[in-house]
């Protein structure tokens, strides 16, 4: 299985989900509930952005 690089705008998209996932876990309340699920969101994203040729 060969891996690639993920794309500027893919990369982006999980570190954007990723910062609201610790902003939620630290700063704001509103967001806590979904803190878990964006940083996992986040990590899929990523990984999935790997795995496929062109994300």
């Amino acid at each position: 299985m060969k891996l690639t690089a993920p794309t500027n705008a893919v990369w982006g998209i999980a570190v954007g989900l990723g910062v609201l996932g610790v902003l939620g876990k630290f700063a704001i309340a509103a967001l806590a509930p979904y803190a878990f699920w964006f940083v996992l969101a986040a990590f899929v994203v990523l990984a999935i952005a790997c795995l496929l040729k062109g994300l």
